[in-house]
């Protein structure tokens, strides 16, 4: 090993898989194809990524105490799609909001459920159905097509869970909304947790065959 080299981590992240994932859904984007299309087929390809948890950097997957954590992964270079995981802390949820993009959620580590709204005649929400319970290896959809606005809550109230998100822009520069049963609308554009990205294309770190 040279001088000054850092040494292997004896348990690193497996990147090939966040790698394969990324190449496999620009592809997939690059076809002709209805957003219906897209998303019925970019659904099995997120779903093989949290069936496996070897490969989401420590990095992107610490909790805060006070508020759930989104976390970049990777942005596509013409923004047509970006890539968070969001860390839930024990017990932490999110306002009632919308993305007005379309997205896929997937389980990694832990579970969450996720509450749709709908709006009522007189403008106000409601919860629609029961909530849906993501468990690792599930996935599911949103976007202004089949419903856009939910809440979204860590399952546990003494464990992190972690999920991985797919959305068809740069979801941390989309203005979008948080929302009061009442229906009115808070603007807002949220950003990232992170300063840093995932190196993901430095071969040389990794561990050879």
């Amino acid at each position: 090993m040279p001088r000054n080299a850092p040494a292997l981590d004896p348990n690193p992240p497996n990147l090939a898989r966040l790698r394969l994932f990324i190449e496999q859904l620009a592809h997939l984007l690059e076809q002709p194809a209805s957003e219906a299309q897209q998303l019925h087929a970019a659904a099995p390809l997120l779903a093989q990524l949290v069936s496996h948890d070897d490969w989401l950097p420590e990095a992107f997957a610490q909790p805060d105490p006070q508020r759930y954590q989104q976390f970049l992964l990777h942005a596509d270079s013409r923004q047509r799609f970006s890539i968070v995981s969001f860390v839930w802390g024990p017990g932490q949820r999110t306002p009632v909001h919308d993305h007005r993009v379309w997205g896929l959620i997937g389980m990694l580590r832990g579970a969450e459920y996720s509450q749709a709204f709908a709006r009522d005649a007189d403008g106000s929400l409601s919860a629609a159905g029961e909530p849906v319970r993501l468990a690792p290896g599930q996935v599911e959809a949103v976007s202004p097509r089949i419903g856009d606005i939910h809440q979204v809550a860590n399952a546990y109230a003494d464990r992190v869970s972690i999920s991985i998100h797919v959305y068809g822009a740069n979801i941390g520069a989309v203005e979008r909304a948080v929302y009061s049963l009442d229906g009115s609308e808070k603007p807002f554009i949220s950003g990232y947790s992170n300063r840093l990205l995932p190196n993901l294309w430095d071969l040389s770190l990794e561990p050879r065959p």
